[in-house]
Parts: C-alpha cells; sequence; structure tokens
C-alpha cells in the first residue's frame, strides 16, 4: 500500500505528496501580524498570529499541483501569490478562476474529477457557515485526492457539518479526512468553519477513518484551540482516531493505519 504525507505548514496550508505527486492546498505564506485582524471578532490581533515553522520555499519546491479553495486572504494570501508566479497549475472554483489569472498564475476550474500527477482529484461542496452569514461567505470548495494503492485523501475546506460534507463522506469513502476546525465566527454568530461538536460529527460518521483537524490557533477569528479540541474529541469517545498536528507536523499514512 502506497503511503500519503501530508505536512500542515499553518492554518489550512498543507503540503499532500501521494504517487509521486506533490500537492500545495491554500498558500498562505505570509509573515506573522503581516494582514489585519479580522473584523467583528472577538480577538482583534494582527493575522497570521504564528510565523511559518518552515520557509516558505521549501513549500512549493517542486511542484507539481496547487490548489486555492476559496480567495479568502487566509487561503491565498499576497506571498502565496507571488510564490505561485510561473509555477505549476493552480485549481480553483471556476468563478474564481480569471481573479487567479490576474494575479499572474495558471489557474484551472476543477468542476469534474482531473488526472494530476499520479492522481485524481474530485471536488467536493460544503457550506462556509450557518444561515445568511454562510450565504455572505460564499462558495467554498473541498477536494478528494486518492491513487491506487493509496489511502483516499479528503480535504473538507472551509465548510461545517453539513450535507455536503455528510455526502462526500458517502461517496468517496475517505481513509484520511482533514478538517477545518478552530470555531472561528463573529461577534454573535454561529461558527464558519468547524467546531468541536463538528469534527465529532465528521468522525462518527466516518468511523474507519483518520481525521485530522486543522486551521487552528492561526487567525484571530479562531476561538477554539489543540487543547479544547483534544478534550471535546477524547470526551466524545472518538478521539483515538483524530489527529490535531502540530505546525509544521507530518503524518505518514498509509491504509491500514490510524494516527493517534
Amino acid at each position: 500500500m502506497g503511503e500519503l504525507r501530508i505536512t500542515l505548514a499553518r492554518h489550512a496550508t498543507l503540503l499532500v505528496s501521494m504517487a509521486q505527486t506533490r500537492i500545495l492546498v491554500d498558500p498562505m505564506l505570509g509573515p506573522a501580524g503581516g494582514q489585519p485582524p479580522i473584523p467583528e471578532t472577538p480577538n482583534p490581533r494582527p493575522n497570521p498570529l504564528v510565523e511559518l515553522p518552515m520557509p516558505a520555499g521549501a513549500l512549493v519546491l517542486d511542484l507539481d499541483l496547487a490548489v486555492v479553495t476559496h480567495l479568502h486572504p487566509d487561503h491565498l494570501d499576497r506571498e502565496g501569490a507571488q510564490a505561485l508566479v510561473g509555477g505549476p497549475p493552480v485549481l480553483c472554483q471556476g468563478r474564481e478562476a480569471p481573479a487567479l489569472e490576474q494575479l499572474g498564475l495558471a489557474a484551472e476550474p476543477l468542476d469534474a474529477p482531473r488526472p494530476a500527477g499520479g492522481v485524481t482529484i474530485t471536488p467536493t461542496g460544503g457550506r462556509h457557515g450557518h444561515g445568511p452569514v454562510g450565504q455572505e461567505m460564499g462558495p467554498v470548495m473541498g477536494l478528494v485526492i486518492e491513487a491506487p494503492e493509496h489511502p483516499v485523501l479528503y480535504v473538507a475546506g472551509d465548510t461545517v457539518w453539513c450535507e455536503e460534507v455528510e455526502r462526500a463522506l458517502g461517496e468517496h469513502g475517505p481513509d484520511v479526512v482533514v478538517v477545518n476546525a478552530g470555531s472561528p465566527s463573529f461577534v454573535g454568530t454561529e461558527p464558519i468553519t468547524m467546531n468541536a461538536a463538528d469534527v465529532v460529527a465528521v468522525a462518527r460518521a466516518a468511523p474507519e477513518a483518520v481525521v485530522v483537524p486543522v486551521h487552528l490557533e492561526a487567525f484571530n477569528h479562531c476561538v477554539e484551540d489543540r487543547a479544547a479540541l483534544r478534550a471535546a474529541v477524547d470526551a466524545a469517545g472518538v478521539g483515538e482516531r483524530v489527529h490535531i498536528p502540530a505546525d509544521g507536523e507530518t503524518l505518514a499514512l498509509t491504509v491500514s493505519q490510524e494516527a493517534g
């Protein structure tokens, strides 16, 4: 069985290696404090809150592909875009391709399963929040990455627990599920990505999968930290299958493994 390697750089920025294919997801590569606080949130500190744990150049070295799930600045910043100019194809939502092309990127809409190197990438849906706030946040995209004789990886993207996520779990049967957690919210609103209860719901809906929450402790609107999430998944009885990586940590998985 082939190996899947996932490195959490910071927040939602992932480096995925599978079947001799290197994929960078949501490159937010700028320095700590380089962006203003997200407004109308309870913790008005400049973003990101922490530095990248490795040089940005190490993340873009020898890439075969990049993916931008949506154009919010915590998923693609100025430094991330500049690092991809003249680089590999950048898969994205079709509606956002023109904006990426204006930045000088080789944007390609991901609207159907697409072969890329040794893998196939399939887009999935989601909801970036609840009710009117979720609608204001705009469309988002997740993705499933798979290759023969390798674990199936589902990166849910900026979404809460919803029918679209449940459907993706059922249709693709992933072995590893990366979810954007942290319970980010605005003052007086429900979270716009997953909170601990959502992570538990994912783990219960995919009882054979390793669940990897990211999107933690790096932006000022994320109010739920790693310790609180760990306590919640352990209390719910799913903690053995939930691995909460540190920034810079790499997970190496095969289909027969579980991360603890």
